[in-house]
Parts: C-alpha cells; sequence; structure tokens
C-alpha cells in the first residue's frame, strides 16, 4: 500500500448549518494531499454516502432556502477523482437495503478484508 494512509468513516451525518463548510470528506481531500495517499473505508451509516443518488435538496426553514448543505456524493466523487480510494463494506451496504448502485470507482469490501490489511499501511485513522 507503498505508505498509504486508511481512513475510516463509520457515522453518516447530513449535515447542519453550522457544518456546511467543511466536513470529513474535506478534510480527506487534505489528509490525501498532505500525508502523500489516502484509502478511505466507509462502514456503518456512513455507507449511506456511497449510493449513487441526485444532489441534495435544498431546505426550507420559514421564508428561507438554504441550498448550501453538505453534498457527501460529491464529496466522494472528489475524493475518487483525486486518485483516493474508496472502499464500503459489503455487510453494511447489504444492511441499507438499497436498490441504488453505489458510485462508480467505490469498491465494495467482503467481511474483514480490509481490517486484515492493516498492517500494510503507514496508519490507520478514524474521521
Amino acid at each position: 500500500m507503498d505508505g498509504r494512509t486508511l481512513a475510516i468513516v463509520e457515522r453518516g451525518y447530513r449535515g447542519a448549518l453550522d457544518k456546511q463548510f467543511f466536513d470529513e470528506l474535506y478534510l480527506a481531500t487534505e489528509l490525501h494531499r498532505q500525508l502523500g495517499g489516502l484509502d478511505i473505508l466507509l462502514r456503518g451509516s456512513a455507507v449511506s454516502y456511497a449510493l449513487d443518488a441526485g444532489p441534495v435538496p435544498s431546505l426550507r426553514i420559514g421564508n428561507r432556502t438554504v441550498d448550501t448543505l453538505t453534498d457527501p456524493r460529491q464529496g466522494l466523487r472528489t475524493l475518487l477523482d483525486a486518485g483516493v480510494r474508496v472502499l464500503v463494506e459489503e455487510p453494511d451496504i447489504a444492511a441499507l437495503g438499497s436498490p441504488r448502485p453505489v458510485i462508480e470507482g467505490v469498491e465494495l469490501a467482503p467481511p474483514g478484508a480490509t481490517a486484515a490489511r492493516w498492517s500494510g499501511y503507514r496508519m490507520v485513522v478514524f474521521l
């Protein structure tokens, strides 16, 4: 894995108004750049980030429309374009039960396959 870092994201989070400009996927983009290579493993509720769905809808609050919410799918596409390997644990995506496919370029990881390779990473972090 040539000194790459594995970043694990376990909890999916839609975001809030105060979180709209920085999220764990934005952080991952910077970590990839600064650490010289990153792989991301999505598991738990974060596997929903990998579903090939439309853009995040606007949020209507009273007379205001907020259309600047974090879009994790776009964040994943940015990471894939930057050369980040994105893996999704198969049991977690299966448990989601969604008929939608995963985003092109996202890899499905069999149970335990990524953990078996942890020793090959320079470091493993949780985002």
